[in-house]
């Protein structure tokens, strides 16, 4: 039984391509295997609140020593935590807003950065505790980033490798529909080059 741990961070219940080619490829798995389950955070509908003082000293405090301000605050994150732990498949919805991934997808990836749980330093660095994951990232950008004068503006796939890698997660395919705001035309064949993606992943 596969286990998907399934990530929205688009602000828009509709009109979102991250949202909706997620989606799709979702059900893909779940028709190729009946008994797949899925978890789903939507982080604009629940948002995981942006790190602070207390949960921050909280990350480093051990487990016995904290107090019950910050055991109770520390509890969201422990919980996502978990969650991705659990998962074998991890399935994010990360359109670019400012050249950058969402504050909503930043605070679930602060909130999941932890030493000791989720990576760890030693004697030759960090090392990334999350390993053994498929991560499937579905990107929608107005314009087109993957090449061309806009190339360097690119932090959404740049910075999603680099942290997920950072927390032992190397296995990351992305499926980029981009130049989405250039017109109809763009949009279509977008979607069409993203379904083309899904379907050679997922046959």
């Amino acid at each position: 039984m596969a286990k998907i741990l399934h990530i929205d961070s688009s602000v828009r219940n509709t009109g979102s391509l991250s949202r909706q080619l997620g989606g799709e490829f979702i059900a893909k798995l779940q028709a190729a295997d009946a008994s797949t389950t899925v978890v789903t955070r939507d982080l604009a509908a629940n948002p995981v609140p942006h790190l602070n003082e207390l949960v921050m000293g909280a990350y480093f405090t051990p487990a016995e020593q904290r107090n019950a301000e910050q055991a109770h605050a520390i509890k969201t994150s422990d919980a996502l935590v978990d969650e991705l732990l659990a998962a074998d498949t991890i399935v994010i919805g990360a359109p670019m807003y400012n050249f950058s991934v969402t504050s909503g997808l930043k605070a679930w990836i602060d909130a999941i950065a932890r030493a000791g749980r989720t990576f760890q330093y030693g004697a030759n660095g960090a090392e990334g505790l999350v390993t053994g994951k498929k991560v499937y990232i579905f990107v929608a950008t107005g314009a087109a980033y993957s090449a061309g004068p806009y190339a360097a503006y690119d932090y959404v796939t740049t910075y999603l490798r680099a942290v997920l890698g950072f927390l032992g997660m190397t296995d990351v395919t992305f499926i980029v529909a981009e130049g989405v705001a250039m017109g109809e035309e763009a949009v279509a064949a977008a979607i069409a080059k993203s379904r083309s993606q899904i379907e050679a992943i997922a046959a």
